[in-house]
């Protein structure tokens, strides 16, 4: 059973950045899509940013684009959420999520999650 866990949450002042990781368990399928979803208080979870690994192709919402940048690295079978310019709307609890065989992201098409970890963003 592959397990993500996701590291790197914290309390970061507007402005300012955090690096999100996660690592996962074993990749042994022929192709995935990973990203990653938030979830604020009172409200639904919404998909952040999602990769493909069969091409690369990588997406951003629309709130996050120019501040957010996901990244991969195969050999420690990790993904990363690099955040910048951190708003107190980015504080959320943050998810990472595989879709096996897939290569979007979609809230209610991914096959595993994390347990998540939480960004906050206050002065």
């Amino acid at each position: 059973q592959l397990q993500l866990v996701e590291s790197g949450g914290g309390l970061v002042q507007p402005g300012g950045s955090l690096r999100l990781s996660c690592a996962a368990s074993a990749l042994t399928f022929d192709y995935y899509a990973i990203g990653w979803f938030r979830q604020a208080p009172e409200k639904e979870r919404e998909g952040v940013s999602c990769l493909s690994s069969s091409d690369g192709i990588t997406y951003l919402a629309d709130s996050v684009k120019g501040r957010f940048t996901i990244s991969r690295d195969n050999a420690k079978n990790t993904v990363y959420l690099q955040m910048n310019s951190l708003k107190p709307e980015d504080t959320a609890v943050y998810y990472c999520a595989l879709a096996a065989y897939r290569r979007l992201c979609k809230t209610n098409g991914m096959d595993f999650w994390g347990n998540g970890t939480l960004v906050t963003v206050s002065s």
